[in-house]
């Protein structure tokens, strides 16, 4: 099969090759997918440049979500038939093989039906990124009628997380950067849109909650800790998902307790099999009750990964990243 891959970390340019390898056979409980999209997610491109986890195999595929078509099951494998249109995740954590290759074979458990009327570009997007929103909203019980606060509502969780919380009944405040951006969180459903750059967030905040605060954040930088706590109502949910490496606030003590609120980080990867099976559940009635909405920003052949990773680490994107599996 045709894969992408490296043996070191470092920039994409320097460290990412193509090449040739045998796919492999599945073993018993495991399915072998033939893929047909790799989607990068931030973490994949981090944990190419080693910025968040070194290199632990002689040689690493990369890239942890796509979606295709059964190739052959194990033994011990149900409801999965070769043929059959699968979504993927975590390809890539604690194993050589991801998802920037035209095979990938993993346990049965990460391998999902994917749901009637997406294709596989879409399919590509279910992975880390909606089930990182669906823990993010979900963990700590239901979410009607909450006021829930989308920092970053605009990237490619924060997109999912707005259409989830609208989905789960809950009013929705989302912050963004810049008008482009705002357009595209009103797009997925957001109740109010708020500029981090140029509006007051507290004050705002305050006036759309009658002053009590938000009941839920779900952020995407820990840096803003401090200020979630100056947002959240006491008693409410502080879930976080991502870090700039080495950029980490620690807010007031005197603030924290005060607040008295439930901090919950969320890593997909390490999730429990419970929580991952619940996301996949929630995921597939969402698709189905949702109208899901799909911002793909690019599109790229897998001979094009290193422009594809480098396209991801500029930070300039609105939408997905999608390779193009031959």
């Amino acid at each position: 099969m045709k894969a992408a891959y490296y043996e070191r970390n470092g920039p994409a340019a320097d460290v990412l090759a193509i090449g040739e390898m045998p796919p492999g056979d599945p073993g018993p409980g495991e399915v072998r997918v033939r893929l047909h999209t790799s989607a990068i997610n931030p973490s994949d491109v981090k944990n190419r440049a080693g910025l968040t986890r070194k290199l632990a195999f002689p040689r690493q595929i990369p890239d942890s979500d796509g979606a295709g078509t059964v190739d052959a099951t194990g033994s011990d494998v149900t409801g999965l038939e070769p043929g059959q249109r699968v979504w993927v995740y975590n390809g890539a954590f604690a194993r050589p093989h991801g998802t920037a290759a035209q095979f990938v074979t993993l346990p049965s458990a990460q391998v999902v039906p994917l749901p009637a009327g997406l294709d596989f570009h879409q399919g590509a997007c279910l992975g880390i990124p909606c089930m990182t929103a669906h823990r993010c909203l979900f963990a700590d019980g239901s979410i009607e009628g909450q006021w829930v606060l989308v920092s970053g509502g605009s990237g490619v969780v924060g997109h999912y997380t707005v259409q989830m919380a609208k989905w789960g009944g809950a009013r929705v405040i989302a912050t963004v950067s810049s008008p482009q951006k705002a357009e595209h969180a009103r797009a997925g459903g957001a109740d109010h849109v708020l500029d981090y750059k140029t509006d007051p967030l507290v004050e705002a905040v305050a006036d759309l909650t009658g002053g009590q605060g938000v009941h839920r954040v779900v952020e995407v930088e820990i840096s803003n800790f401090e200020l979630d706590l100056a947002l959240i109502r006491p008693g409410g949910v502080i879930a976080i998902y991502g870090a700039v490496p080495g950029k980490v606030n620690i807010p007031p003590f005197g603030l924290l307790i005060t607040k008295n609120p439930l901090l919950r980080p969320v890593l997909v990867y390490t999730m429990s099999d419970e929580a991952k099976a619940l996301a996949i559940a929630d995921i597939a009635t969402w698709c189905a009750e949702g109208k899901p909405q799909f911002a793909i920003a690019r599109r790229f052949a897998l001979d094009q990964v290193v422009a594809a990773h480098e396209f991801v680490e500029a930070g300039q994107k609105i939408g997905h990243v999608v390779l193009d599996i031959d």
